[in-house]
């Protein structure tokens, strides 16, 4: 068999990929190891409506369950504010049927699709990334193509494969494990953000409603002492709640790998760390650099150069993109890192005394005045 693109991995990355380098008439094929697109959610499943533009689609009720307008962020001791306007509204969605229907939509665009399929390695020739070995239903297959996008998660072995170093710091990689329930009591319009290291060390708990008394109850965390499965079934023990579905996965939270192509060879999503470093969110951002790499996978070829020199235009793109937000993302998720439960209680008492649309210099060196050790963090944000 020959391509002239294998998407691996076909979630919300690897769809993006496939979409976009279909609809540039490319033959494409996207290999998902599962043998059902879309489970298991490993996902708080709320994203923004950015994700919807990107792809070129309108969100619909099929996988959209509800508006969201904002948040309301908690403090150890209950202090809590409320985040609103464009930056902070979105979607809550039903992920088993919204990555499906991406890839619904990568097939009706012409791509190829063969899910309970494993990639074993990489085919190389002189270096160059050129097709896959994978097993499917027991057979052993050889797939060539000009270009491989790997969009496999956030356990990926492709791209190491293809000589990048991906491999998450395990500092930085957040463990997360979600309840989805019923008859939780909250605003169906707004998301619930806990932070405290008794409640979720290193992360944070939620509640994200997605209507009629349904919503995600999770918990992320970087601990040594015990696992997220323990820290959700004591958040959840205060809540009058019925548990109908289990979610477990990890989140890398270090920021995007240094090098995300190479010789025919990009790499996407959580796969590349391409997710935001201080929620864990990556919808978004991983749809975006999907689309980018199925792009410059189009580009290249027609221009018949998959060089890693020409394939370097995809990660300058995204760079461009969304770089900047990852960068500062992870520069707030290091500070975080150093406050302590007291610390978070005196940061909300104070943003809930001001208006934080006019919030100025002087009154925060005035809170540096009154709690000096905050200093360093403010240089850091300012």
């Amino acid at each position: 068999m020959k391509y002239d693109v294998i998407v691996v991995g076909g979630r919300v990355g690897g769809s993006a990929a496939a979409i976009f380098a279909s609809k540039n008439d490319l033959d494409v094929l996207m290999l998902e190891k599962r043998q059902e697109i879309g489970t298991p959610v490993q996902c708080a499943e709320a994203t923004s409506s950015k994700t919807f533009k990107t792809l070129e689609i309108e969100p619909s009720p099929k996988y959209v369950y509800n508006k969201i307008m904002g948040a309301d962020v908690y403090a150890p001791d209950g202090t809590h504010g409320r985040l609103e306007g464009e930056y902070a509204e979105g979607f809550m969605l039903e992920r088993k049927i919204f990555d499906k229907h991406l890839a619904i939509e990568a097939a009706r665009a012409g791509a190829d699709i063969m899910v309970k399929t494993t990639v074993k390695n990489l085919i190389k020739n002189n270096g160059n990334v050129c097709g896959v070995l994978a097993k499917h239903m027991g057979h052993t297959l050889e797939i060539k193509s000009d270009v491989v996008i790997a969009a496999d998660g956030v356990e990926s072995q492709i791209a190491q494969m293809a000589g990048l170093e991906t491999q998450q710091s395990p500092k930085y990689l957040c463990s997360c494990a979600q309840y989805e329930m019923v008859g939780v009591e909250t605003d169906p319009h707004y998301l619930q953000i806990y932070f405290g290291n008794k409640l979720a060390p290193g992360g944070y708990g939620w509640i994200f409603p997605k209507g009629d008394g349904v919503a995600n109850v999770g918990v992320g965390v970087r601990s040594n002492v015990e696992t997220a499965y323990h820290y959700l079934k004591k958040f959840t023990s205060r809540l009058n709640t019925t548990p109908v579905e289990l979610n477990v996965g990890g989140v890398p939270l270090s920021g995007p790998v240094e090098k995300t192509y190479n010789d025919g060879f990009m790499v996407v999503g959580d796969a590349a760390g391409q997710v935001e470093p201080f929620t864990g969110g990556g919808i978004h951002v991983t749809a975006h650099c999907g689309r980018l790499a199925g792009e410059t996978a189009a580009d290249a070829i027609k221009k018949g150069d998959t060089s890693a020199n020409f394939l370097k235009t995809y990660e300058k793109h995204w760079k461009k993109d969304v770089g900047g937000d990852l960068r500062q993302a992870l520069k707030y998720r290091k500070i975080m890192d150093q406050l302590s439960d007291e610390d978070m209680n005196i940061i909300a008492n104070f943003l809930n005394d001001q208006d934080l649309e006019s919030i100025s210099k002087l009154s925060m060196l005035k809170f540096v005045k009154e709690y000096p050790h905050f200093l360093k963090l403010l240089k850091e944000i300012l």
